[in-house]
Order: C-alpha cells, then sequence, then structure tokens
C-alpha cells in the first residue's frame, strides 16, 4: 500500500514519558515532559523542551538544572497528572503522594518512587517556536538497587518502564534482540561424541544377552517332582501277612 503524505508535525513515536522534578527540597515542582532524549554520549549529553507558558520553565531558567525521573507503570497516573495540572495551584508532590529525595549533585530532589533519577545541570538554551530547549549535562545517575542482579548490572527489563505515543501511554513489551545481534555470529556447538563398540564386544553382548533369556526362560519351567513313599504326606504302612514267617 502506498503511505498518505500529512503536512509536517511531532510524528516521533515512542519517546520517553518523564518527570522532570526542579526547584529544591523545600519548594519544588514535577512537569511531565515528552520531548526529551540523548545529544550525545561522552560527555553525556541530555536535553528536554519546555514551553516557556509552563510553571516550571522559570525555575528551570533560574535554577539551570534538574532531574529527569524515569516512569514506570505504577506511575503512569502521577506522570500524567503531574502533565496537565500546574505547579502554581498544587504541590505535586504531596497530592501524588510521592517522596523527595535529596540528590548528589543539584538542588532538585530526586522522585524516590522512579527507577531511575538523573541530574542534570543546564548548558545551553535554545529557542525553536513553541518550546525552549533546555540542554544539559548529566551529573550522575540514581538507579533503584532492586533493579540491579548479582553481576551489579541494570536490569531495566524489569522496571516496567513506559512510553508514550500518538496521545496515550504504552507498556513496554518484551525483548525481540539486542544491539549486534544481527551480525553476530553464531556459536559453533560440538557435535555428541558417538561411543564405538569393537566388534567381539558386540558379540559378547549378544551372548550375554542370550545367556540371560536362557536363565529366565529356565526358571518358568517347572521341575518334575520326585515319586515319594508317601500318601497326602503321610509314610505308607505295608501289611504284614499272617502267613509270612
Amino acid at each position: 500500500m502506498a503511505k498518505k503524505v500529512w503536512k509536517a508535525g511531532t510524528f516521533i513515536y515512542p519517546i520517553p514519558a518523564v518527570m522532570v522534578s526542579c526547584g529544591d527540597m523545600e519548594k519544588s515542582n514535577i512537569i511531565t515532559v515528552g520531548w526529551t532524549g540523548i545529544l550525545n554520549t561522552d560527555p553525556a549529553i541530555v536535553y528536554i523542551s519546555v514551553r516557556p507558558e509552563r510553571y516550571s520553565y522559570n525555575i528551570i531558567k533560574e535554577k539551570k538544572e534538574f532531574v529527569i525521573n524515569l516512569t514506570n507503570e505504577d506511575l503512569a497516573f502521577a506522570t500524567d497528572w503531574c502533565g496537565v495540572r500546574s505547579g502554581s495551584k498544587f504541590d505535586k508532590f504531596s497530592e501524588m503522594k510521592l517522596t523527595k529525595e535529596k540528590a548528589n549533585y543539584v538542588e532538585a530532589p530526586l522522585i524516590k518512587e522512579a527507577p531511575v533519577s538523573v541530574e542534570c545541570r543546564v548548558i545551553e538554551e535554545k529557542t525553536y517556536g513553541t518550546h525552549t530547549t533546555f540542554i544539559a549535562e548529566v551529573l550522575c545517575i540514581n538507579a533503584d538497587e532492586k533493579y540491579i542482579d548479582e553481576n551489579g548490572s541494570f536490569d531495566i527489563s524489569k522496571c516496567d518502564l513506559i512510553a508514550y505515543a500518538n496521545g496515550g501511554y504504552y507498556a513496554l513489551g518484551e525483548k525481540i534482540g539486542k544491539f549486534g545481534y544481527s551480525v553476530e555470529k553464531k556459536k559453533k556447538t560440538k557435535p555428541d561424541k558417538v561411543k564405538v563398540v569393537p566388534r567381539n564386544a558386540k558379540r559378547k553382548i549378544k551372548e550375554n544377552k542370550f545367556l540371560e533369556k536362557e536363565s529366565r526362560n529356565a526358571k518358568l519351567i517347572p521341575r518334575p517332582r520326585k515319586k515319594a513313599n508317601r500318601i497326602n504326606d503321610k509314610p505308607i504302612r505295608r501289611k504284614k501277612n499272617k502267613h509270612s514267617l
């Protein structure tokens, strides 16, 4: 089928739906952000795009720092609620019963219930029209210990992360591959070793099986009983002849 042509718009989905915390431990706010992502690996550079009319915009612009908190299925309701309610009217931490946790490098609080919290410091701002993009350096990553396995690796499959696509929140599906699996060489499996039995040994095995079979058959044949001088298990007594000497 042919593709239908639409006018230009934002249709790169799915995308992460994150809760961005800003401010400080006393006065803070949470804003839900969909326009977020990675710009560079080393150093680690990320971004968030925020409309200037949002309550958190001035807080981030003034503090020059924020925390990106990844969201999971347990936080789906709070993620949506924090995106449609204004921090000027609600204490979002209190309303959603979320816990503030002190960060390591920034004044903005972490959301304790989030599986991962990324501390960021703004290094550049760019306005493209409806949104201002805050480009930030990642200072550190805070990962919940319950998602770290015995090898010290973070098992992201256990987080139950959610994504946003075309107005809806979605749970992530099953893992279908890993980076580079399409060109990964398959490991050669060694064939099972076949035991070679010598001819003489085969002959002995057959002879042993034959002898065992004959022995079993011999046990099944009833042996003839010997004639006894007893009738009904009593000894036979011969009558004496009166005329015998």
